[in-house]
């Protein structure tokens, strides 16, 4: 109960952050999926085939699973900042709250900003004329998204002692990943070796997952267990990584 109620301090912290905020990270979130349906969905998308339905509905799931990773990975930079800048990471650590809590706090706040961009990409996606079945399992898939992706961002702020650095994780691990990870176009399109390198990663896995569950299919089990074992893993080393900083 005791972690129960650290990890909801830690959360409701953020919370409040959020909230006193909230208009105007609505409007930021709107921009870029806005950018992304108008030109791949009305523009590049009128002349794309995929075989059955719209392009615009092959687009979405994508959009959803890049949108997630990029915001609960960027909802957490701020404890780097924290840690290297303004050194207030040590009033949770000197605080009489378990570590396992504040990861889970701040990365449970991270996937509450990252849902609240999803619904903010589904309400544009409909008004643009996307036809998409919602169902708890995508829910469940982008909450697992989330997880992964704000692990990696903790992890990383624990580790890294730079803020340059910290934007390397950008350029050289989500970038990549936002473009070839089965977001905008088929992963069976790439050379055989990196189409296996690429179908490794967790984004893949939740583009494949959100895409059949959004045409109204079931996800695979084994996609399901890869982005559970990916979570399992990040929150380890996140902990892990806090933990000795906190010694």
């Amino acid at each position: 109960m005791q972690v129960l109620y650290d990890t909801w301090t830690v959360f409701w912290r953020d919370w409040v952050v959020l909230k006193r905020r909230l208009t105007k990270f609505i409007l930021a979130r709107m921009v870029a999926p806005m950018l992304y349906l108008v030109a791949f969905g009305w523009g590049l998308g009128r002349s794309i085939n995929v075989g059955s339905g719209s392009y615009l509905d092959f687009l979405v799931p994508g959009i959803l699973a890049l949108n997630s990773m990029n915001i609960s990975f960027n909802s957490i930079t701020p404890v780097h900042a924290e840690r290297i800048y303004h050194k207030s990471l040590e009033e949770y650590i000197l605080a009489p709250i378990k570590p396992a809590a504040y990861v889970l706090g701040k990365v449970l706040a991270a996937v509450l900003r990252s849902l609240i961009s999803s619904a903010i990409i589904l309400v544009l996606a409909y008004g643009f004329g996307a036809r998409l079945e919602l169902s708890g399992q995508m829910l469940l898939v982008l909450v697992l998204n989330a997880v992964i992706f704000a692990e990696v961002g903790f992890f990383a702020a624990m580790k890294i002692s730079t803020y340059e650095e910290m934007s390397q994780v950008n350029t050289y691990i989500l970038l990549p990943m936002s473009f070839l990870c089965g977001t905008f176009f088929t992963t069976q399109a790439l050379p055989t070796v990196l189409r296996w390198v690429i179908e490794a990663l967790p984004l893949t896995h939740t583009s494949m997952l959100l895409r059949s569950l959004a045409g109204g299919g079931e996800g695979e089990l084994l996609s399901l267990l890869v982005l559970v074992a990916y979570a399992m893993l990040g929150f380890y080393l996140s902990r892990r990584a806090f933990d000795k900083l906190a010694a």
